[in-house]
């Protein structure tokens, strides 16, 4: 992953203009501005993505894609903490009327969103720390992290501009009740989405 300044690197051009640019360069990674320093995190790897799809099913299975609201991968949500802030979060849950909330660059109005959630990849820090402004920013009522880094996970609701009043950390023998403002009952077995999502350890000597 790699930082950039505020500061447009090109002339007078938008910071939002090189975050495309960089997305065209190097297809996979995901480009995001938070706080107005421009991110560029790669691909992530097998089973961040076996975390993602195991949630994915979970979420549909408690009806949360369907009428009222959909679940989405990698969906863009404008943020208010900066001119040109956006986040990509790894998997939202929104109303099922959010096409009529796109704002720019494909990303949507936090207005329309009920969940977001990341899995920490090598962009941890930033989802612990900066994307929990940012998000509680916004007021998305919920914002879960799979935290591969330290098997934890986090359970984060109440936002107040710039935090979230509740902040709970969960450990591998919990079963984690998400909030009802989803919409429908979903529970998580926080062992097994930290066992999904671990990666094999490398062989002795390697």
């Amino acid at each position: 992953m790699f930082t950039a300044p505020a500061e447009p690197p090109h002339g007078d051009l938008p910071l939002i203009t090189e975050a495309n640019r960089i997305m065209d360069r190097t297809p996979g990674y995901r480009v995001e501005i938070v706080e107005g320093q421009l991110t560029a995190t790669p691909p992530p790897d097998g089973p961040h993505g076996e975390v993602l799809t195991a949630l994915i099913l979970l979420f549909a299975a408690a009806g949360l894609h369907g009428v009222h609201s959909k679940v989405i991968q990698n969906f863009g949500v404008w943020l208010p903490t900066d001119a040109e802030d956006y986040a990509i979060p790894d998997l939202a849950v929104v109303d099922a009327d959010f096409r009529d909330h796109l704002i720019e660059n494909n990303c949507y109005d936090p207005v329309c969103f009920r969940l977001v959630l990341e899995v920490t990849s090598s962009n941890w820090k930033n989802d612990l720390k900066a994307k929990v402004t940012a998000y509680a920013a916004a007021m998305v009522p919920v914002y879960v992290i799979v935290d591969r880094k330290h098997q934890r996970l986090h359970v984060l609701t109440d936002p107040d501009c710039a935090d979230y009043y509740t902040h709970r950390v969960h450990s591998p023998g919990e079963i984690v009740t998400l909030p009802d403002s989803l919409g429908a009952e979903v529970t998580l077995d926080v062992a097994e989405i930290l066992a999904a999502g671990r990666p094999k350890s490398a062989p002795d000597g390697d």
